[in-house]
């Protein structure tokens, strides 16, 4: 899944459990794939965070040696 889809998802999951409407079971079923988009959102980032130190290691070293 794409950052942005799981990021659509959690805001549309948010939404439904701040109307508070929904049972609880419900309601806990929806936390829980919530916090399982969460990790997914932070391993996604984590995954791009590094991608952009690898494409920034040439340009530092060559700016300073």
């Amino acid at each position: 899944m794409r950052f942005e889809e799981a990021l659509e998802l959690l805001e549309k999951i948010v939404l439904e459990l701040e109307k508070e409407e929904l049972p609880l079971e419900e309601a806990l079923k929806r936390y829980e794939e919530g916090v399982r988009l969460v990790r997914d959102c932070e391993r996604l980032l984590k995954e791009a965070e590094k991608r952009i130190e690898i494409l920034k290691e040439p340009t530092e070293k060559s700016l300073t040696g």
